[in-house]
């Protein structure tokens, strides 16, 4: 938006998390996305995820650094090509590092995985807790494209108590500490809001996170 009624300003939504709105500038938004779009490009590449119970997630995904399935995580895509998960680059490390130095001031373990999801507009994302880790760091979020509602729950239940979030394109979120294990999710996204020049139709975030493996 041009203008603001009410400026959108650095929030704790809970306890460990913290909302930086427009933390990444136009430029780097534009390298990321033609970053993830490289990552996406088989071998190892953008994929649907199946869950246990033969559903399948609207969110599409590719994997950076360790591969994600629910719920583990492997060296290979097992649930796909069987392809090398694509190495984790060292500049997406140190953003992260600085994301949550910045957001919660505190220093973190190194991080090696990244999960992209891709959401077009009707995609979601239920509530789930990111627990697969060995490490207790927290969790660096970057959104691309198309603004969403970001569900940010608690850590023991899928249900209320939760806050929703509007995140757009170059907002930080980022939870740690006693919210590390809380509930997320993104009910709903809307489409058509991604600033043009990225050239982005859809919605990417950008997920980081030390796996302590």
């Amino acid at each position: 938006m041009d203008t603001e009624l009410f400026p959108r300003t650095r929030t704790q939504v809970a306890p460990g998390a913290v909302h930086v709105p427009d933390w990444l500038d136009t430029a780097r938004q534009r390298d990321l996305v033609e970053a993830c779009r490289e990552w996406a490009r088989p071998p190892a590449g953008l994929r649907t995820v199946r869950t246990p119970g033969g559903g399948t997630m609207t969110a599409r995904q590719v994997c950076l650094g360790w591969h994600w399935y629910p719920y583990a995580y492997a060296r290979t895509v097992v649930d796909g090509d069987g392809a090398p998960v694509k190495p984790f680059p060292g500049w997406l490390g140190e953003l992260g590092r600085r994301a949550a130095s910045q957001a919660l001031g505190a220093a973190s373990d190194p991080y090696d995985i990244a999960l992209i999801n891709f959401y077009d507009g009707d995609a979601r994302m239920g509530m789930h807790r990111d627990s697969d880790e060995k490490s207790d760091a927290p969790v660096v979020s970057l959104s691309l494209g198309d603004t969403c509602v970001f569900r940010f729950g608690n850590p023991e239940t899928r249900t209320r108590p939760y806050t929703d979030v509007e995140l757009r394109s170059g907002d930080l979120f980022v939870f740690g500490g006693p919210s590390r294990l809380a509930y997320h999710g993104v009910p709903r996204v809307q489409a058509g809001t991604a600033p043009p020049e990225l050239g982005l139709v859809g919605r990417l975030n950008i997920t980081l996170r030390a796996s302590g493996l």
